[in-house]
């Protein structure tokens, strides 16, 4: 593990590891310690009751975060004709159909969110094991498998995050930036808690929700008191 520095060390010592915060001071305590050059991502991680290597204790998602990611999205699209059109003006970085596929296959892979029409699998299916293990791989449980590119795309560019459980049982993402307002950042911590919280798995069992941390880019982590968070 590396060494932290001078400064990484002087930040640590003003979070009290032992202490679960509440959101609103856990929150401005994140962001107050968010003093890189650079706008720093605060990020949620939760802990939870399950194991993702059986199929009923999967946990994945969408969810519309109210106030953005302060994040440009790049997006590509898999789409022809009259929906490839759709998607250039809906704001898509990317439309391709095999062109894109060979493009992707030759290493191009720098997108936040790979979006594909249905008729369009055929040839997406064989990027499954390039993109399949960066999570970019379209889905129609998660709405990135859809005829309705413009809300898709829409959607991916206005704040919309995906998650997926990890090995370890934790799901994280990024809430917005550290210039962010603590009440926009709170709006987005509670959209993105409730949406996992909602989408517990039938085979979870015991206690859901284990431990929730919140933490910039190169800022300490701060653990949050779940007991005031809804439904956990």
């Amino acid at each position: 593990m590396a060494k932290l520095t001078k400064k990484q060390k002087d930040l640590a010592s003003k979070v009290d590891r032992e202490k679960l915060y509440g959101p609103d001071e856990a929150i401005g305590l994140v962001k107050s310690l968010a003093t890189a050059k650079f706008d720093e991502t605060i990020e949620v991680s939760m802990n939870l009751g399950v194991d993702p290597r059986h199929a009923d204790q999967q946990v994945r998602g969408m969810v519309n975060l109210p106030k953005g990611t302060g994040k440009t999205m790049r997006v590509a699209v898999f789409a022809k004709g009259d929906n490839a059109e759709k998607a250039k003006e809906a704001g898509a970085d990317v439309v391709g159909a095999e062109d894109l596929m060979e493009d992707m296959q030759g290493g191009n892979l720098n997108y936040d969110r790979v979006i594909a029409t249905p008729d369009m699998m055929g040839v997406v299916g064989r990027l499954g094991k390039i993109l399949g293990p960066k999570g970019l791989m379209p889905n129609p449980k998660l709405g990135t498998v859809t005829p309705d590119v413009v809300k898709a795309v829409e959607d991916a560019k206005s704040g919309q995050v995906q998650y997926r459980v990890e090995k370890a049982g934790i799901v994280h993402a990024g809430i917005g930036k550290a210039s962010f307002s603590e009440a926009d950042l709170k709006e987005n911590f509670e959209a993105f808690v409730n949406a996992v919280v909602k989408a517990k798995p039938t085979g979870a069992k015991g206690k859901f929700v284990r431990k929730i941390a919140l933490t910039s880019s190169m800022g300490p982590g701060v653990k949050v008191d779940i007991t005031d968070v809804a439904n956990a």
